[in-house]
């Protein structure tokens, strides 16, 4: 039963038309024309569709947009603010850490909300923190300095 549903993405108010049990990741890329959650397995087990609900990275390929609720979801695209790039998209650009993208997503959502969680984290919590993303190119390295770099840039130098 399609109906009219409201949610909040990326700071904003929509009203979606869609089935409750429509996967949230299909609503943000069909009705709401973002492209950063990107579809990858469909079982929660890539990290390709991440996105920021509420204060958690969650996975959007099986989460129903009815789900949802009243909490606010902030994808790749909600991350800017005024034009700017999160220090996290900055630190990949920089540590060039992308290499064919189907990891970027959601190891930038996840490691945006470390961030919050960890001012510096060490190497493990980092790699802890991205376990449920999976990166096909091997760009892990890369990944890992990215978000050393990122820490910086939002805290300042570590301890």
């Amino acid at each position: 039963m399609t109906g009219q549903i409201v949610i909040n993405v990326n700071g904003k108010s929509h009203t979606v038309r869609a089935d409750p049990v429509t996967p949230l990741l299909y609503v943000l890329r069909n009705e709401l024309g973002l492209h950063g959650p990107q579809f990858g397995c469909g079982l929660e087990q890539c990290g390709a569709c991440m996105v920021i609900y509420g204060r958690e990275a969650k996975q959007s390929c099986k989460m129903t947009v009815a789900d949802v609720g009243q909490t606010p979801i902030i994808t790749l695209e909600g991350l800017m603010e005024d034009g700017q790039l999160h220090p996290i998209q900055e630190a990949f650009i920089e540590e060039q850490a992308a290499q064919c993208g189907f990891c970027t997503n959601g190891m930038i959502i996840a490691a945006s909300v470390l961030l919050i969680k960890y001012h510096h984290p060490s190497e493990q919590i980092i790699r802890e923190a991205l376990d449920g993303n999976l990166c096909r190119c091997g760009s892990h390295v890369r990944i890992l300095r990215a978000v050393h770099r990122a820490a910086e840039l939002m805290w300042g130098p570590g301890e």
